[in-house]
């Protein structure tokens, strides 16, 4: 209901100005009438046709905008969008004008049927033909402007993420505390201690290997967690319990690299771990997603946790898939899912082949964006002489022409503005001169 009444307010709104219009447009004319009896009745008569032609288009152009998206301004979808518009134009034209002739003026239905003349719907035609110009100008501003925004999100984001995968990969206490080790296995246990540095050099090796890749298989990440545990229980001994699966349902199934060393990495990091209280840390497929599953108990003198890990981890999922990881927490157990992902292919590209991709996808949209300028251009070519044309059959001595003809005129020049970067106010000109005050200003 408030929907509704928004749109009734707006009907309204759209109904005046072109009122104002039409009315300037007789002014210089010489047609208008400056009786406030004729005003009134003018603009009564304007609302009348001007709210309900609203009402009845804006359904279906949402519809329009919610169906086709980023493909709406394409020659297919804006033929059907033209031709809806102008459809749902004269059927309710038609019933407006039986509406007024036949409830207000008290004519019969049959009179006002024979009475009907193509003229009747030229000029409401026209204006309908404008507005619906101008809406999906201002949506196609409006959606240009919002597809600027969230590409810059998605740059920030990524470069966020990636910030964050490099400086969460490997705790520096990790490494200090496996150095640590080593240094006792060397003096305790010499073997052990080969068999250590052996799986910390593989350890490092797969973080190098892995840090720029956007995924890996679940198999990789898999064989690299039970590598890593293999360096903790070292460490803790017999204080950790660690399972996981040898293999997976799918092969191809991919994660984030460096994903389960981060959730491993933070078990360890917020529980106790002691013999008494041993960790029991377990990973499991189930419903597509790979779940790190461990025993809560907590340390009792613990630092606030910042959530980075977590944040990084829900970040660079988030970049790739629309599929949430999920965490779940009670008293006894502390869960998180990951999902594999699959269908997902990733391809390491070299810069220039990433620039040349880059340069080949822009100039494949401005081929685009010529074309449907080019098409736009052409169909107001082809309909600036229908306008004239029927201008001149509808006997009248009022231009009423040159408002379609003007105003699809703007939204032409607007569409070449954007296509050409094109703009006589703000130019390249204009940009240097207010470069060299502003520098000429600091000296």
């Amino acid at each position: 209901m408030v929907h509704f009444i928004k749109e009734l307010a707006k009907a309204f709104f759209v109904g005046t100005l072109i009122f104002l219009v039409i009315s300037i447009i007789e002014y210089f004319t010489g047609s208008l009438k400056f009786t406030t009896e004729s005003l009134l009745r003018d603009f009564g008569y304007n609302q009348l046709y001007a709210v309900p032609l609203y009402m009845a288009n804006m359904p279906f152009f949402y519809y329009i905008i919610k169906k086709y998206g980023t493909t709406l301004f394409k020659l297919r979808p804006m033929v059907i969008a033209y031709a809806g518009a102008l459809g749902l134009t004269l059927v309710a034209l038609f019933f407006i004008n039986m509406f007024i002739f036949v409830v207000l003026k008290g004519a019969s239905i049959s009179s006002f049927l024979t009475n009907q003349a193509p003229n009747q719907y030229i000029l409401g035609l026209s204006v309908s033909l404008v507005v619906t110009t101008i809406f999906y100008g201002v949506y196609y501003y409006k959606h240009k402007k919002e597809t600027q925004v969230t590409q810059q999100k998605i740059i920030a984001k990524t470069a966020s993420a990636q910030f964050d995968a490099l400086k969460n990969q490997l705790d520096p206490h990790f490494l200090f505390n496996s150095l640590n080790v080593l240094t006792s296995l060397i003096e305790e246990n010499p073997e052990a201690a080969t068999r250590f540095t052996t799986s910390l050099s593989k350890v490092y090796r797969y973080v190098l290997e892995q840090k720029n890749k956007e995924l890996v298989t679940v198999a990789e990440e898999l064989k690299f967690a039970r590598l890593y545990m293999t360096l903790i229980k070292m460490r803790f001994e017999d204080s950790i319990v660690f399972t996981a699966p040898e293999q997976v349902s799918n092969p191809e199934a991919k994660v984030v690299p460096l994903s389960l060393q981060l959730l491993l990495e933070n078990a360890v990091k917020h529980n106790m771990v002691i013999s008494s209280k041993k960790l029991h840390i377990t990973i499991f497929e189930k419903n597509g997603n790979l779940v790190i599953e461990n025993n809560l108990q907590p340390k009792k003198v613990l630092r606030e946790s910042s959530g980075v890990g977590l944040q990084n981890i829900y970040q660079r999922f988030g970049l790739l898939t629309q599929r949430p990881v999920l965490v779940e927490k009670n008293q006894e157990m502390f869960r998180v899912s990951i999902p594999m992902l699959t269908n997902i292919s990733t391809v390491t590209k070299s810069q220039d082949s990433y620039i040349s991709d880059k340069r080949l996808e822009r100039a494949k949209e401005y081929v685009e964006k010529l074309k449907g300028f080019y098409v736009h251009f052409t169909i107001y070519l082809i309909f600036i002489p229908v306008f004239i044309y029927l201008n001149f059959q509808s006997n009248t001595n009022f231009p009423w022409a040159a408002f379609p003809i003007g105003g699809w005129g703007f939204g032409v020049l607007g569409h070449a503005s954007e296509v050409f970067n094109w703009n006589p106010l703000f130019n390249k000109d204009w940009e240097e001169r207010k470069i060299r005050d502003l520098m000429n200003k600091e000296d």
